[in-house]
């Protein structure tokens, strides 16, 4: 089922979290908060709105990372009722696609839900104080042309991270709901 994500709930506080990934080593999100903030990304492997994007979505992210933005996905979906994104899936998956952040498991879906997150691919960028400042899509789908796509994501993120504010005119993402046990 596809689904929009809400507008953006500007200063709205992240809470802190613990997850870990397909190999058991543990990331708390207020470690990876930084002074340049903090890219919260809901992923999974079958949605195929996130297997369309997932080759851009390693490209941005490096950049982001490159310059001093931390970066952390979440997969919220019961595996259990989603074989595709069991955690040894989630490996292969961000393996294949070069991902270079950490791929976390929401086991208990408690992430997900404290998020308000509706579907994947959904972004939330949180400036350096938890605050969140966007909550968008990757970018503009219909360009086929990387070179000419405009980078949403991207440029929203760079705005938080030197201006600690997001942009106030955002398109909310598109994807699979979430699914939840």
């Amino acid at each position: 089922m596809l689904v929009d994500t809400p507008v953006c709930d500007f200063g709205w506080k992240a809470p802190d979290f613990t997850l870990k990934d397909p190999d058991g080593r543990a990331f708390k999100m207020l470690d990876y908060l930084g002074d340049k903030g903090l890219l919260v990304a809901f992923l999974c492997n079958h949605c195929p709105y996130v297997q369309a994007i997932a080759d851009r979505l390693a490209l941005d992210t490096c950049e982001l990372m490159d310059n001093g933005i931390n970066v952390l996905a979440v997969m919220s979906n019961d595996y259990r009722f989603v074989p595709e994104d069991s955690p040894q899936n989630m490996k292969l998956f961000a393996e294949h696609y070069g991902w270079k952040f950490p791929y976390l498991v929401d086991d208990d879906q408690s992430v997900g839900k404290a998020y308000g997150a509706v579907c994947t691919p959904e972004f939330f960028g949180l400036n350096s104080n938890g605050e969140l400042q966007y909550r968008g899509r990757l970018d503009d789908a219909q360009m086929e042309n990387t070179k000419d796509r405009k980078r949403e994501l991207v440029e929203a993120m760079r705005q938080v991270a030197s201006t600690s504010e997001g942009p106030r005119q955002q398109q909310p993402s598109m994807g699979c709901s979430i699914k939840w046990s």
